[in-house]
């Protein structure tokens, strides 16, 4: 009879770790609206909510700079139309290095087999 060896306190760590919570739009809405009662302090409803602190405090801070229309509305990156042309030509640029070392590498590794 084989046993799993039991993971260590840091594997266990690691695996929650990787678990991302998805929020709705309109909890965080309700979440910011309570936070910004005053009825509870921010630990209180962290706790109560299931949250960090300074998530709540990120959602607050993203409400007030965009809006409640505008804010919490998609997951990941914007889309290229919204990009500055800043961010896009820096991804661009780490593309073509990346592009590049690969290349040398290969050169490398056919040079190596021609001898």
């Amino acid at each position: 009879m084989t046993t799993k060896p039991e993971k260590s306190p840091s594997e266990d760590a690691a695996a929650e770790r990787q678990h991302r919570s998805v929020y709705t739009k309109q909890f965080k809405l309700a979440a910011v609206a309570r936070l910004n009662d005053g009825k509870q302090t921010a630990e209180a409803l962290a706790l109560e909510l299931g949250v960090r602190r300074n998530q709540l405090y990120k959602w607050a801070k993203a409400l007030e700079q965009k809006g409640p229309e505008a804010s919490f509305s998609s997951r990941g990156r914007k889309p290229a139309s919204e990009e500055s042309e800043i961010v896009q030509l820096k991804r661009q640029l780490a593309r073509a290095q990346e592009e590049l070392a690969i290349l040398k590498k290969f050169d490398a590794y056919l040079k190596r087999q021609k001898q």
